[in-house]
């Protein structure tokens, strides 16, 4: 089984889609699935094997993000796409024509994963249309292209009563995206805290993720000034960049939080992220637009307490028995859940011990191999998915 993967984005970008196609491409390799990815390249450094790098621009207003021409992308999709079985697109701009057009070219079946809600996104980024606008817009591209799809692999059932909702009638298939749990075990909390001159006894929150306005960072900031009231020497860390960072900073500095919260930019996920996770006390996360929260499970192998809001995707993985304290959507609340967490050390044990247990369920053997079945099944020839291949152990 040979499949063509298409995405937008990759690495050295750092994002949620760039990290589930990594896991599925290393997971699937001792499955029996051959892939290749189409990516844009991002400069000198970015070659991989299996991975066919396009020339690509910037895209205007965001600087971290590349955009490869519709056209380059077309025909390089179409001319691989002769030597495989499945093509699966990740991402809704040149990618999705381009695999579209390739597999129709060559009879082939197509999937896309729905990796994210953009219509809480885009009004986010088009702030001079209004938002009833965006969201109607997004709705009905999310819709069209979809509904192009053989089968739309979604990361929550959140995610897919939303497609429903949109009025997407191609199967949908709940798929989260595994984590190599063992790849967040073992970071050293001595060397982190040495290295960013944190003392052993000081609490420590860590935010982990793109720092972009749709992570709900201005209110992640307000519960933390007002947890300080009640923990003054709590510490929140912010790791990651992005275009809200800026703002972000200024808003630390006005309100006084020089020394209460730090930043810390991106980080090499193979080396410095466990030392980063074991180096905290405690996870926290207010985004209220996640199709699944890869990061937060990241943090629950680690051994993290969370605290986090649970909207969308993040209801699949904050269930009770997860670790994690999920308070009302409202800046007090969640400043006390914070102020709870910090200020009790056994609380925070016991949290640990049920992140880890919980973590472990979400294996990235395990679900990928359900991506490989799915593969087997719509590559058959003359066959389509006509429903969806299994639901969702894990949220039953």
């Amino acid at each position: 089984m040979r499949v063509l993967l298409l995405s937008d984005v990759y690495f050295p970008r750092i994002t949620g889609v760039c990290t589930a196609l990594q896991t599925y491409r290393a997971q699937l390799a001792h499955m029996g699935v051959e892939t290749h990815l189409i990516a844009p390249a991002y400069g000198k450094g970015c070659e991989e094997p299996g991975i066919t790098r396009l020339s690509s621009r910037p895209v205007p207003f965001d600087r971290e993000d590349h955009l490869i021409r519709p056209s380059l992308f077309k025909t390089t999709a179409i001319r691989m796409a002769r030597d495989f079985d499945v093509i699966h697109i990740h991402t809704p701009f040149s990618a999705h024509g381009a695999g579209l057009a390739a597999a129709r070219k060559h009879g082939l079946p197509v999937l896309a994963t729905y990796h994210t809600l953009f219509e809480e996104y885009l009004h986010l980024y088009a702030k001079f249309l209004p938002r009833a606008f965006t969201r109607t817009l997004a709705r009905r591209l999310s819709r069209r292209q979809c509904n192009q799809m053989d089968g739309v692999i979604v990361p929550s059932t959140a995610m897919a009563q939303r497609l429903k909702d949109y009025g997407v009638s191609s199967p949908l298939h709940v798929l989260p995206t595994g984590i190599p749990v063992e790849r967040f075990t073992g970071g050293d909390r001595r060397r982190f805290r040495a290295s960013q001159g944190i003392s052993p006894e000081r609490t420590v929150a860590l935010f982990l993720g793109r720092m972009a306005h749709e992570k709900n960072l201005h209110f992640l900031l307000e519960a933390f000034r007002q947890a300080l009231a009640e923990c003054p020497d709590l510490l929140l860390i912010l790791a990651g960049e992005g275009p809200a960072e800026l703002e972000i900073r200024a808003q630390a500095a006005a309100w006084g939080m020089n020394t209460s919260v730090r930043f810390l930019g991106n980080m090499d996920r193979v080396l410095a992220l466990p030392d980063c996770l074991a180096g905290a006390d405690f996870f926290t996360f207010a985004s209220l637009t996640e199709t699944q929260g890869l990061v937060l499970l990241e943090a629950m192998a680690a051994g993290l307490p969370v605290v986090a809001l649970g909207e969308m995707g993040t209801l699949d993985i904050l269930k009770p028995e997860s670790g994690a304290k999920v308070p009302p959507n409202d800046a007090r609340a969640f400043a006390m859940a914070m102020a709870e967490v910090a200020r009790n050390a056994e609380l925070r044990q016991s949290m640990s011990e049920a992140s880890r247990a919980w973590a472990s369920r979400w294996s990235d053997r395990s679900l990928t191999q359900r991506l490989a079945d799915l593969y087997q099944l719509v590559g058959m020839r003359g066959d389509r998915p006509g429903q969806p291949l299994m639901a969702n152990p894990l949220v039953q």
